[in-house]
């Protein structure tokens, strides 16, 4: 089997964030998505042998975008970023929006425009590798909070992953959010099967001590309540049977954030 041409490393830092490095094995060139702390990214740059040449930021806040100026001091790196919020990401070079492909040497990232946790986040989809880099849009059984945007942006921006990316794609998360997203999403889709297989698998692993991430695209299709306002099931649940799913998709994260 021939070595992947993109090769994810992946570490926990923080309380609970996920920081990767993504390596272009053809070119040797190395990025790390989001900067949310300079020291485990060194380190881990340090682990793989890699020398960092990109930062991807997916958006602007501090856990993400924080580490970005200290960062380029140290190795000379350049800052790719949302175009939509180029004013608000500290050491911005390469200013990136939908439909635009940034090349880390032979391996292309799709960006999509993904508004509403922030007015400019974006998401980078390696599509030859199958992975897809997703901040804080799209969390493993979950969805970021509304902090900048509408209930209508971001189902619009989770609508596009969901028809875009196939189901085998990768999806790396940026926090470990996804035990206290089954209990919830158990309490508005109780009986789907594949959400309760999914919760017995994330009790198991965190027993272990084990990340719950990456999940994949159709993993999510079928379980995460965020991007399933058209099923019946959960209609039900919310007293919203037949309605827009944008008005469940709002319900459901009204009911996730008093949650």
């Amino acid at each position: 089997m021939t070595e992947p041409r993109l090769q994810v490393h992946m570490f926990g830092c923080l309380r609970d964030n996920y920081c990767y490095l993504v390596h272009d094995t053809d070119s040797g060139l190395t990025g790390v998505v989001d900067t949310p702390a300079v020291a485990a990214i060194m380190q881990a740059l340090d682990e793989t042998g890699w020398r960092l040449d990109f930062i991807l930021n997916t958006h602007h806040h501090w856990d993400h975008a924080g580490g970005n100026l200290e960062l380029k001091q140290q190795t000379g790196c350049k800052v790719v970023g949302p175009r939509a919020d180029a004013g608000r990401i500290p050491g911005i070079d390469i200013e990136v929006g939908e439909g635009d492909v940034f090349e880390l040497g032979s391996s292309g990232a799709i960006v999509y425009d993904t508004p509403g946790h922030t007015s400019g986040h974006i998401v980078y989809h390696f599509t030859d590798a199958g992975v897809a880099f997703v901040g804080d849009t799209l969390f493993s059984l979950g969805c970021g909070r509304l902090f900048e945007g509408t209930a209508g942006q971001m189902w619009a921006s989770l609508s596009k992953l969901r028809d875009r990316l196939p189901d085998e794609t990768l999806i790396y998360c940026a926090h470990e959010y996804t035990q206290g997203n089954a209990r919830f999403a158990l309490t508005v889709e109780p009986d789907n099967p594949d959400l309760q297989a999914r919760a017995r698998q994330i009790d198991e692993l965190r027993d272990r001590g084990e990340p719950t991430v990456p999940s994949t695209m159709g993993a999510e299709k079928a379980a995460n309540p965020f991007l399933r306002p058209d099923s019946p099931a959960l209609q039900a649940t919310l007293g919203l049977t037949g309605s827009d799913v944008v008005a469940v998709f709002a319900e459901t994260r009204r009911r996730k954030d008093r949650f």
